[in-house]
């Protein structure tokens, strides 16, 4: 459960980052014929809580793997 936990925050991390820093989110976007979202999507008002909640979730996973050991 702890190791899925950690897969699943580092995975929507990276995601998040990505999407935040670089231009990946609207590339992806364009290519699946959904530019329409761009302005709802590509807001940082959107992609920073979610990024904020896969770190927390990536700390919470960390935590309990130090906690069992």
């Amino acid at each position: 459960m702890n190791n899925r936990l950690l897969v699943i925050g580092l995975g929507g991390t990276i995601l998040a980052v990505l999407c935040c820093f670089t231009p990946l989110l609207p590339i992806i976007l364009t290519a699946l014929g959904l530019t329409g979202l761009l302005g709802v999507i590509y807001n940082d008002a959107v992609l920073l809580p979610v990024l904020a909640g896969f770190l927390i979730l990536t700390g919470y996973a960390l935590w309990r793997m130090a906690k069992q050991k």
